[in-house]
């Protein structure tokens, strides 16, 4: 049960990225901008705590 609606889920999400693709191509690019700036936050914080730690946390 809880596989078709997992298949459900990604087959509604497949069908609302398509829809705003066709429909509104410069809002679909701005989406992915988002994503990827966010995506790319996550990396450097990431970098930047791990810098922190191997410069040995703040002594």
């Amino acid at each position: 049960m809880a596989v078709n609606a997992k298949k459900i889920a990604i087959y509604v999400l497949v069908v609302f990225v398509l829809y705003v693709i066709i429909t509104d191509p410069a809002k679909a690019a701005d989406y992915v901008q988002i994503g990827f700036e966010g995506i790319s936050n996550a990396a450097r914080a990431i970098g930047d705590f791990m810098t922190w730690i191997a410069d040995g946390a703040g002594d």
